[in-house]
């Protein structure tokens, strides 16, 4: 798809089943109370507007809100970023002045932020974009940025990105009148639209300089007044799929969210801390008073009950006429209530491709090792390998881009070259289980010096590691050389 056409719907209608999906995901991720609202109550089907979010409640002045949400949707977005990239993974090309560059960019683009960032959104929207842009006038490197897939038209061939364009809503937008700004990632260029339409056809195109937010682009413009030349043959933006295949349109390139299923679970854990607190406000203890124990207020004004009242004066009325004091409470139904509760995020977890253990749950406060830890997040860890190669490949091709970018528009001279994106384990061995398992090796003889030293010490160069290894031989004296060795036969 080329530029869209003056007048065209907007967003395309082939997008739209996409686009309905991640508005429903993305009110989950949010935890905002009034999105859940808006979304479900505006379901064209009925059956899920009676789901708790799209009940209409009737609201009265100064009355609170008794529905409850749980934000376990953001949670398992924000465990899956951590799992992925709370430790940076092993970037690495062959030439050293090239990799001095790239670990520059990496720090000065505080890269591992962006990717966690991406990360967490990708889990709960199905997949994000990696784009690699420039502003001279910000910093002089080029920057590595992540867009959201429900402001993205991707174009695919044979399951890989061919071009993507990207837009946005500009300020000044009404309900009458609505500015977009289109940015198509081409190989070799990119070309940028202004459009004037409304919130259901994209308008008609404008020349740049209509908006104040665009303006600015013009001067970038090559002759054409639309394109701007990148410098290089490979596309500037890659697309990350979150998890496939996607369940819902079969061979569609298009990740799937992992909340994928696991909406019902959402709603009912919602629909159990609301019953909760439901018990809780019912229970509160009430006070049942007969008539004499009321203050009149006069005619017209009511009587009322002073619970802080210390002294009462006894009524004058038989022994067996009228009623006592009585205080009523309803019992709270706590355990039901949390057996619920946890089986709910337990299934929600694990239908999300998780561990129980990963959100606190099964855990019994007792300190484990790093192989139990393991053992129990064996489901987490699965996904996280899957989740890495997904990402492997279209984080590489993006570094390699910032490298041909930094190279032809400012002029770096090094050698771009494809990094290679190396995940790690996730889980780190305790110190106890390292020196278990080297002590194992060496009384079977089937390790080195060296090696050991670099299993304790993964991090060191192999400098490094030589000299640890002379240190240990000569306090251990097993560098001392063979005497008999040296006798004359």
């Amino acid at each position: 798809m080329a530029l869209p056409e003056n007048g065209a719907p907007w967003p395309p209608p082939q997008w739209a089943p996409y686009y309905a999906e991640m508005r429903l995901d993305d009110a989950w991720y949010s935890g905002d109370r009034t999105r859940l609202t808006r979304v479900y109550a505006s379901h064209p089907r009925p059956s899920e507007r009676r789901r708790l979010w799209g009940r209409r409640v009737e609201q009265r002045p100064g009355r609170p809100e008794h529905r409850l949400h749980v934000p376990l949707a953001g949670d398992i977005a924000s465990t899956s970023a951590d799992l992925l990239f709370a430790d940076m993974p092993s970037i690495k090309v062959e030439d050293t002045a090239t990799q001095d560059r790239l670990d520059q960019l990496l720090d000065e683009g505080r890269v591992q932020q962006i990717l966690l960032s991406g990360a967490e959104q990708a889990a709960a929207l199905s997949g994000v974009f990696l784009r690699v842009t420039w502003d001279r006038e910000l910093v002089d490197r080029p920057l590595l940025t992540v867009c959201q897939p429900d402001t993205a038209i991707p174009e695919f061939r044979f399951g890989m990105l061919r071009t993507v364009s990207f837009w946005r809503e500009l300020t000044g937008s009404n309900e009458a009148t609505v500015w977009r700004h289109i940015e198509r990632h081409e190989s070799g260029r990119i070309v940028n639209a202004l459009y004037q339409g409304t919130r259901d056809t994209i308008g008609r195109a404008v020349p740049l300089t209509e908006h104040p937010d665009t303006a600015d682009l013009v001067d970038s413009l090559d002759e054409d007044g639309v394109s701007i030349t990148t410098g290089i043959r490979d596309l500037t933006a890659a697309y990350v799929p979150n998890m496939m295949p996607n369940r819902l349109h079969r061979g569609s390139p298009i990740g799937r969210s992992d909340y994928a299923g696991v909406h019902d679970l959402f709603d009912a854990l919602d629909t159990t801390w609301t019953s909760w607190m439901r018990d809780i406000r019912l229970a509160r203890a009430r006070l049942i008073v007969p008539d004499g124990y009321l203050r009149d207020h006069g005619p017209g004004n009511g009587a009322s009950f002073d619970d802080d009242r210390e002294v009462w004066h006894s009524l004058k009325m038989p022994p067996n006429e009228g009623a006592p004091i009585t205080l009523n409470q309803f019992e709270i139904r706590v355990e039901e209530h949390r057996a619920t509760a946890e089986a709910l995020m337990r299934q929600a977890a694990q239908a999300a491709g998780y561990s129980p253990q990963s959100f606190g749950l099964d855990g019994d406060g007792q300190p484990v090792t790093a192989t139990e830890v393991d053992s129990k997040d064996q489901r987490s860890m699965v996904t996280r390998k899957k989740k890495a190669g997904y990402v492997r490949h279209p984080l590489a091709d993006m570094l390699h881009v910032m490298l041909q970018v930094d190279a032809a528009q400012f002029g770096s001279r090094i050698t771009p070259a494809r990094p290679r994106v190396e995940f790690g384990d996730g889980v780190a061995e305790s110190e106890q289980a390292t020196a278990t398992t080297l002590d194992l090796l060496n009384r079977a003889g089937a390790v080195s010096t060296a090696t050991k030293v670099k299993i304790l010490h993964p991090e060191w160069d192999d400098t490094a590691v030589k000299a640890e290894v002379a240190a240990i031989l000569a306090e251990t004296g097993a560098a001392a050389p063979d005497p008999v060795g040296s006798f004359p036969a």
